[in-house]
C-alpha cells in the first residue's frame, strides 16, 4: 500500500476560504480516486494560510485489471459477420473467442483483460484535473498561463512512496520539497512522506494541522487570561478566522488605554474584532476587561513585548475614532435624525427607511395590545428604532446597529422598555440567537419583521429556491419563534392585512387577503423546517394548515401536538387507514358516478344495523368534538375520534357498500363521506402520510 502526499504552497489564502478548499479538495481527489478504482483507508486534507496538504494513505500500487466482454454473432453466422465482430474484439482467429449457451441459441464472446495503468500515472491526472476544478469563492489568473487560483502560487509538493508524482499546475511541476515560516524559517527542504513532513514543518514553525493551531491559540489565551483573573469571551468566529492567519501563533496579552474605557463594550469589543482581530477579555462577573488577546506569527527574542507594544498603538488610533464617534453622536436625540431616514433607500418599490419606520410604528401600535404591551411606548420604540443608522458609529460599525440605538436612546431619557427594544428589535439574527421576551421588544421585532414580508410578498419578491435576497425565510421564522417561545396567542391572517395595508396604494382591498394567504403558506413551509428539526413531522403540520382557518400559531402547535399522539396510538394508526379506504372508496364512486356522495342519510335507508351504528356513532363525535375545538381541547377531539375505530372496523367487516340496492348504495357511500367529513373537522387527514 502507497501514500500521497500533496501540497500546494502560494501566497497568503484567505482564513475564510481554507476550511472549504481544503474540504472541495479532498471530494475532488477522493471522487476521482475511487472512479479510478484506488481505493484509500484514509484521505484528509489540511487548510492554512500559505498551504493546502493532502493526504491519502492506503492506495494500491496500481489500478486492478478489469475484463471486458463483447458478445458476438450467432455460432454459425456467416463468414463476414465472424470476421468484422474479431475486428472489432482485436482478435486474430475464433480461437480466441468463447462460446456460450443463450437462451437463443449458442454465440460468440470476446472476453479481453485490460491492465490497470500504475496509481502514480493515474495520480497525475486526478490530481492535475482537482486543481483545475477547484471551486473558489474568488480567484486570480495571470497573463502569461490561462490558471487561475486564489493567490500567486509558489510550488507544488507530490510525491508516492517519496517518489514525485510530476503534477504540472500554474507553470509549475511538481516536487518533493516545501518551505517554512516566511520569517522564521524560510529554507527550502525536501520531504519523503506525511509524517516527515509535518514534523519536519513544525521544528520549521508551521503547525499543518489548523485543529492544532486552534487547540493552542484557545488554550493559551485561557491561561494567560487565568493568570489575571480573567476570562475570554467565547468568539468561534474569530477564533476560526485567527487559525487561518498564523502557522505558528504565540498568543499575547495587550492592554487597552484608560482613554477609552468610557466608550461602550460593544464599540470596544466590535473594533478590536472586525478591524484588529483581537480577542475581548471580561472578568468573572461578565464585565467589560481594559484587556485584549492578540495572537502574533512569530516568536520574538524580547516574548512579544514589542509586538504587544506596536498593537497596542494601533488599538490607540482605531480606538480614537470610536471615542469621536460615540462622543459626537450622543450630542443628537434619535428623534433628530429622523429626516436622515428620507435619504435611505429601503426598497426602490417600497420607498425609504423613515417611511418604513412609519408603517412600523403604526403596526406595533397595532400589535401592543395583544401582545400586553403599552401601545405609546410601542409606537415611540418603533419610530426610533432604524434611527442610529444615520449615526457615525454605525455607519463605521454596522453590526452595532440597534445596540447603539439603546445607548443613544438612554443618553436622552428615553424610557429604559422603549431603549431595550430599540436593541432587541432586530433579534433572532439566526437559529442560535436568543428571541426578546419583553412585551415591548416583542412587538417592535414583530412589526419590523412582518412589515418586510408583507411589503415584499405585496411586490411579488419572494424567495425562489436558494435565492432569499431580502432574508425573508428568516424574518418569517424569527416571528414564528418569538410567537411561539412567548406563547403569543396572534392571528397572523389579520396581522398581515394590517401590514400590507400600511403600504398605501400597494395592494387593493381585495389582493390583501390573497397576499396574507400566500404569506402564511410561506409561513407554514417555514414552520415546517422548524419542527423537523425538534423531531414533529411536517405531514401533521400540513393536516392542521390544510383546514385552512388556523391562523393561531400556539393553537395550531396544540393541534399538531394532539394529532401526533392520535396517530402514534393504534385506535389512531388503525382508524387513519380506514379513513382512506372511505375516502378512495367516496373518491372512485364520486368519479364513476359523476355525482358527489354527500348529503343527509336516513337510518331506513342503510339497510344494515353496522351502518346505523356507525352513523349514531359518527354523530355522538361530531357532538362531542364541535366543543371541543371550540375550547381547544385537542386531546379530547382525538379522543373522540378514536372512539370511531370500532364501529368503523365493524361497518368495513360486516357490510357492503356498494349494495345491489340503489337506495342503500347512496346512503351507504354517504356514510363514508360522513367519515371524511367528521375526522376533517380536526385535521384534514389526508395529507398524513404513511
Amino acid at each position: 500500500m502507497s501514500e500521497l502526499l500533496l501540497e500546494i504552497f502560494s501566497e497568503e489564502i484567505p482564513a475564510r476560504m481554507q476550511k472549504q478548499a481544503a474540504a472541495d479538495l479532498a471530494r475532488l481527489v477522493g471522487d476521482a480516486l475511487k472512479t479510478a478504482g484506488l481505493e484509500t483507508k484514509s484521505l484528509t486534507a489540511f487548510g492554512g494560510p500559505r498551504r493546502l496538504t493532502l493526504v491519502a494513505d492506503g492506495l494500491p500500487k496500481a489500478q486492478p485489471d478489469t475484463a471486458e466482454e463483447r458478445k458476438g454473432p450467432q455460432v454459425g453466422a456467416p463468414e463476414q459477420a465472424v470476421q468484422g465482430f474479431l475486428r472489432a474484439a482485436g482478435l486474430t482467429s475464433l480461437d480466441q473467442a468463447e462460446q456460450r449457451e443463450m437462451p437463443k441459441g449458442m454465440f460468440y464472446f470476446a472476453v479481453t483483460t485490460k491492465k490497470g495503468r500504475p496509481t502514480a500515472e493515474v495520480l497525475k491526472d486526478i490530481i492535475e484535473t482537482a486543481l483545475a476544478q477547484l471551486p473558489w469563492p474568488k480567484s486570480m489568473r495571470w497573463a502569461d498561463k490561462p490558471t487561475r487560483w486564489v493567490r500567486p502560487l509558489h510550488s507544488i509538493l507530490c510525491v508516492l512512496d517519496g517518489k514525485v508524482v510530476p503534477v504540472s499546475f500554474g507553470g509549475l511541476t511538481a516536487g518533493n520539497a516545501t518551505r517554512g515560516h516566511r520569517f522564521l524559517a524560510p529554507a527550502v527542504f525536501a520531504v519523503k512522506n506525511f509524517a516527515d513532513y509535518k514534523a519536519r514543518l513544525k521544528t520549521a514553525y508551521v503547525l499543518v494541522d489548523p485543529a492544532e493551531r486552534s487547540a493552542i491559540i484557545a488554550d493559551t489565551l485561557v491561561k494567560l487570561a487565568a493568570k489575571e483573573s480573567l476570562t475570554v469571551q467565547d468568539d468561534l468566529g474569530l477564533l476560526a478566522e485567527v487559525t487561518g492567519l498564523a502557522e505558528w501563533p504565540v498568543p499575547l496579552l495587550g492592554t487597552i488605554d484608560a482613554a477609552f474605557m468610557h466608550v461602550p463594550a460593544e464599540v470596544l469589543t466590535s473594533a478590536m474584532r472586525k478591524h484588529q482581530k483581537y480577542f475581548t477579555l471580561i472578568t468573572k462577573q461578565g464585565a467589560f476587561s481594559p484587556r485584549f488577546g492578540v495572537v502574533a506569527n512569530m516568536e520574538t527574542a524580547d516574548k512579544g513585548k514589542a509586538i504587544i507594544a506596536g498593537n497596542e498603538r494601533v488599538l490607540r488610533a482605531r480606538l480614537s475614532d470610536a471615542r469621536f464617534f460615540w462622543d459626537q453622536d450622543k450630542k443628537r436625540t434619535l428623534e433628530s435624525r429622523l429626516p436622515k431616514l428620507e435619504e435611505r433607500v429601503f426598497q426602490a418599490k417600497l420607498g425609504t427607511m423613515r417611511a418604513k419606520v412609519d408603517r412600523i410604528a403604526a403596526l406595533a401600535g397595532y400589535l401592543a395590545s395583544p401582545i400586553g404591551a403599552d401601545a405609546e411606548q410601542a409606537r415611540r420604540a418603533a419610530l426610533l428604532c432604524k434611527a442610529d443608522l444615520s449615526s457615525d458609529m454605525v455607519g463605521e460599525f454596522p453590526d452595532l446597529q440597534g445596540v447603539m440605538g439603546r445607548y443613544y436612546a438612554l443618553a436622552h431619557n428615553e424610557q429604559e422598555d422603549v431603549a431595550d427594544a430599540i436593541a432587541e428589535h432586530y433579534s433572532p439574527l439566526g437559529p442560535n440567537d436568543s428571541c426578546p421576551t419583553a412585551p415591548l421588544s416583542v412587538v417592535v421585532s414583530l412589526a419590523d419583521k412582518l412589515d418586510s414580508l408583507a411589503g415584499f410578498f405585496a411586490i411579488n419578491e419572494k424567495p425562489t429556491g436558494s435565492k432569499d435576497p431580502y432574508a425573508l425565510r428568516r424574518a418569517a421564522l424569527g416571528v414564528i419563534r418569538i410567537i411561539l417561545e412567548n406563547k403569543l396567542r396572534l392571528p397572523l391572517l389579520a396581522a398581515f392585512e394590517f401590514a400590507i395595508g400600511g403600504y398605501n396604494g400597494l395592494a387593493q382591498d381585495s389582493a390583501r387577503e390573497k397576499v396574507s394567504r400566500e404569506i402564511l403558506d410561506f409561513f407554514a413551509d417555514r414552520l415546517k423546517a422548524h419542527l423537523r428539526d425538534k423531531g414533529v413531522r411536517h405531514d401533521l403540520v400540513s393536516a392542521v394548515f390544510a383546514l385552512g382557518d388556523e391562523d393561531d400559531l400556539v393553537r395550531l402547535i396544540a393541534r399538531v401536538e394532539a394529532l401526533a399522539g392520535f396517530v402514534a396510538s393504534d385506535d389512531g394508526a388503525n382508524l387513519l387507514v380506514a379513513y382512506r379506504r372511505a375516502a378512495n372508496i367516496v373518491r372512485i364512486e364520486d368519479k364513476k358516478d359523476n355525482v358527489t356522495y354527500s348529503g343527509d342519510i336516513a337510518d331506513g335507508d342503510l339497510g344494515a344495523p353496522e351502518a346505523s351504528a356507525l352513523l349514531s356513532a359518527i354523530g355522538t363525535v361530531e357532538a362531542t368534538v364541535t366543543p371541543a375545538l371550540a375550547k381547544e381541547d385537542f386531546t379530547a377531539a382525538m379522543g373522540a375520534l378514536a372512539s370511531l375505530r370500532q364501529p368503523v372496523d365493524t361497518f368495513f367487516d360486516k357490510v357492503k357498500v356498494n349494495a345491489d340496492d340503489p337506495t342503500q348504495r347512496v346512503a351507504r357511500l354517504r356514510l363514508l363521506s360522513r367519515i371524511e367529513a367528521a375526522m376533517n373537522k380536526v385535521a384534514d387527514f389526508s395529507k398524513i402520510e404513511g
